[in-house]
């Protein structure tokens, strides 16, 4: 996450710098800590066969905690990561590159609401105020995502080498 977003945000606009971003992040994690719900003993879980059973217990808050977080976790952003990497070498174009983002939209609503829903299947309230303080992070990114491809397309995107879709750089 913020691989590729805070070195332009902080280099090219003073709208944040990395020490108000870690003020805003430590507050956000005391606040997320405080409102956290308190850890429940785990029971048992329901066994899912296949893979729709997984889905459909983590959205419903029945699985573990780490079992809906890390493999997500680690899938998007080595997904937004890759996306990010193909659109600054100029191999995917700006189009695809909004195409790719917007495909990421449903399964990033289904992890939030299933991280908020599971956050007490955790035995830490630490892990579960981590937890949905990096679903909250997800969120920025898409935000400063938004914001970049609006306001630095040029700085972002490798425009030089896009012949077909330089209208998108301005």
């Amino acid at each position: 996450m913020f691989y590729f977003t805070l070195p332009i945000i902080t280099s090219q606009s003073s709208l944040l710098s990395y020490g108000d971003l870690l003020a805003i992040s430590a507050a956000m994690l005391l606040i997320l800590y405080i409102s956290a719900p308190d850890p429940e003993p785990f029971t048992d879980f329901p066994k899912h066969k296949t893979f729709r059973d997984y889905l459909f217990a983590a959205w419903c808050g029945y699985l573990p905690l780490w079992k809906i977080f890390w493999p997500f976790f680690i899938l998007l952003n080595g997904t937004l990561i890759y996306i990010d990497y193909l659109a600054k070498t100029g191999t995917l174009t700006v189009s695809s590159w909004d195409v790719a983002h917007f495909v990421l939209i449903n399964p990033i609503i289904w992890w939030v609401v299933s991280i908020w829903r599971a956050s007490f299947n955790t035995r830490s309230k630490f892990w579960a105020a981590s937890a949905r303080l990096a679903t909250l992070a997800i969120v920025l990114e898409y935000m400063l995502k938004l914001f970049i491809r609006m306001q630095y397309p040029r700085i972002f995107f490798n425009c030089q080498e896009l012949m077909l879709d330089y209208g998108n750089c301005f």
